[in-house]
Order: structure tokens, then C-alpha cells, then sequence
């Protein structure tokens, strides 16, 4: 089969088509033929040798894909998770999306929401299972003591976790607020649903959050910058409050005022999805086919697919990965 391989850690142009033996599917797996494969930053932070691959996944990069069942471990349960062979679905792996074919724990294979494209599908798995797991499970967003629906703070609006993010906070009664780096990007964080999308270029989030919940501050952040934005995310919360991080763009360390966190009941966490276990991810793909898909399939949640490229064009795709002058995701069309 044909397959992105990254040839030695770098720029994008180290990803390059190869040939690989087709991969066979273990007990408890399946093997997908994939149509499109969704670009996420874990994909760049491995190329350029930051991420490393857990043991026994696929070198090949890609966590996430959308196609059709064409094999199946010896062994492997299709009939209680309605899997058929010929079926389409998308699925989250470990690694081994940029390929034609690629294997999935059966637990972690989705149907196809009715009405979306395959290209559409591809940009799903890693965001919907990555927001659920943090904002919903950790850090539980939803409805305070008082009864009174929580606030949320995304910060990076418009990457995919972002406007993912954003639409199922909304749909489910919570307001949101994004912050992005431009003006434009600001306003496509509110065409996505978001009470008000916030330039940190040129406004403070501080201010704003607190302006817009009368000096209260918001319930959660969601937080994929780390570094200098964690004090001031303290500043920004509610008493209470709780901030999730899953990525650290703005560096690993972080000077923190931990009297506020004492007095005003505050908590920091968060969490790395690719090194858990089946387990712990069939669980998430049980809430997302209960919650979120039925709100893609309503149209409520709509995926947001910034373009798709050949797989031979991966490198272009980091490329523009890497600018951030995307809303929402980035797919590779086999």
C-alpha cells in the first residue's frame, strides 16, 4: 500500500509517499480502507521528532480516519458494536492514518454520521474524543450547584479542537467565549457559535471574560497554549473553576500564583489522549455515538473542513498546519 513516511525528523518536507506492507488486523481489530485521514498537531509535533510513537502503534503518522471495514481480526466482535464488513466508519488510532490501509480497535470505530462525506467524517474522531474526554469527563462542564449553566473559555477558537469545541459547549446550552490571532479569526469563532470570539493579539481575555460575566469569570478553559497564559487564565476564572490543558504551544513551564488556587477552590489539569488504553476510549466513543452524534446528525455540530489534499500532498498540508491561517481541520483525500 501507499503511505506517508516521515524520513527523518524536520519540516514538512519529510514526509514523502512509500510503499508499506499492508497491515493485518490483530484480535479486537479492524482493518479500514481509507478515503480520508484527518491532519491533527500530534502529526507535526511527530515529524519533528517531539511526539514520540507508543509502543507497538504504527510509525506511520494519522490518529484519525474514515473509510470502509475490509477485514477483521481473528476473534473480533463486529456483531455488538453493529460493524459489518463493508460498512463505513471512522475511527481514532494510534498512528498509520496516512496510508491506504490502516487497522482500529473495533471499540474505537464509529458509524459514519447520516448526511457527511468521507472527508467530513475524517476531521471527527481525534476532536470529538479529545473535547468529550476533557471538557465533559475531566473537567465536567455543565450545570453548577445553583443550577445555573456553566461558561466556557476556548482558547485557540479556530483550530479543529477548537470550533469542535465551541459548537458542542453551545449546542448544549453553555456560553462560550474563543480567543484567536486575527480579527477574521475572531469572527469565524462566533460564526461557530461562540458569544464572542476574542483577538489576544490586541484584547486582553482577562478583561473581556470578566466584562462579559460581570466580573465573575468563566466556569472552564479549555487550554491548548500552556506557558504565560496560565497565570492569567487564573486571573480569568470563577471561583471554582477548573482549566483543562491538552496541548502546551506556548512552552511547559509556568510561574502560578497557587494562593489563588487555595483560596478561590481552583483547578488545573490535564490530559494526553493517544497513550490510553482501548478501554478508556471505547468509553468515550460510547458517549460521543449518545451525545454528539446525534447533534451532527441534526445539524447542531457541523464539521469543519478548512481543505483536503491528496495524500501525496501531506507536506503542503503541514505546511499550512503549521501557519494557523485554517479554521478547523485539514484532511488527506486517498
Amino acid at each position: 500500500m501507499k503511505a506517508i513516511e516521515i524520513t527523518r525528523y524536520g519540516g514538512p518536507e519529510v514526509l514523502v509517499v512509500g510503499e508499506r506492507d499492508k497491515p493485518v488486523p490483530e484480535p479486537g481489530e479492524v482493518l479500514i480502507k481509507v478515503h480520508a485521514a484527518g491532519i491533527n498537531r500530534p502529526d507535526v509535533f511527530q515529524r519533528t521528532g517531539n511526539y514520540p510513537v507508543p509502543p507497538g502503534a504504527s510509525d506511520i503518522p494519522g490518529l484519525e480516519v474514515a473509510g470502509v471495514v475490509a477485514d477483521v481480526g481473528d476473534g473480533t466482535p463486529l456483531d455488538g458494536l453493529h460493524l459489518t464488513i463493508g460498512e463505513e466508519v471512522c475511527a481514532l488510532v494510534q498512528g498509520g492514518g496516512y496510508a491506504e490501509y490502516c487497522t482500529a480497535p473495533v471499540e474505537q470505530c464509529l458509524p459514519i454520521p447520516a448526511g457527511l462525506s468521507m472527508v467530513e467524517a475524517a476531521s471527527l474522531p481525534e476532536t470529538c474524543f479529545t473535547v468529550w474526554s476533557n471538557v465533559f469527563d475531566r473537567v465536567r462542564l455543565g450545570v453548577d450547584a445553583a443550577g445555573r449553566r456553566e461558561t466556557l473559555l476556548v482558547q485557540g477558537g479556530t483550530s479543529g479542537i477548537g470550533v469542535t469545541a465551541i459548537q458542542i459547549a453551545k449546542a448544549g446550552g453553555q456560553r462560550v467565549c474563543a480567543t484567536a490571532g486575527a480579527e477574521d479569526m475572531a469572527r469565524a469563532c462566533e460564526a461557530r457559535g461562540a458569544e464572542r470570539g476574542i483577538n489576544y493579539r490586541t484584547e486582553d481575555f482577562v478583561a473581556v471574560v470578566k466584562g462579559l460575566t460581570d466580573g465573575r469569570g468563566v466556569d472552564v478553559i479549555l487550554d491548548m497554549v500552556g506557558g504565560d497564559y496560565l497565570p492569567r487564565e487564573l486571573k480569568a476564572l470563577a471561583d471554582d473553576g477548573r482549566i483543562v490543558l491538552i496541548a502546551l504551544l506556548g512552552g511547559g513551564k509556568a510561574e502560578a500564583d497557587l494562593g489563588q488556587i487555595l483560596r478561590r477552590r481552583l483547578t488545573v489539569t490535564g490530559s494526553t489522549l493517544r497513550p490510553r488504553d482501548v478501554g478508556f476510549k471505547a468509553a468515550i466513543a460510547a458517549k460521543l455515538r449518545e451525545h454528539v452524534w446525534p447533534l451532527i446528525e441534526s445539524g447542531a455540530v457541523k464539521p469543519v473542513v478548512y481543505k483536503a489534499f491528496p495524500l501525496a500532498m501531506a507536506a503542503d498540508a503541514h505546511r499550512l498546519m503549521e501557519s494557523s491561517e485554517h479554521v478547523g481541520k485539514l484532511v488527506l483525500e486517498l
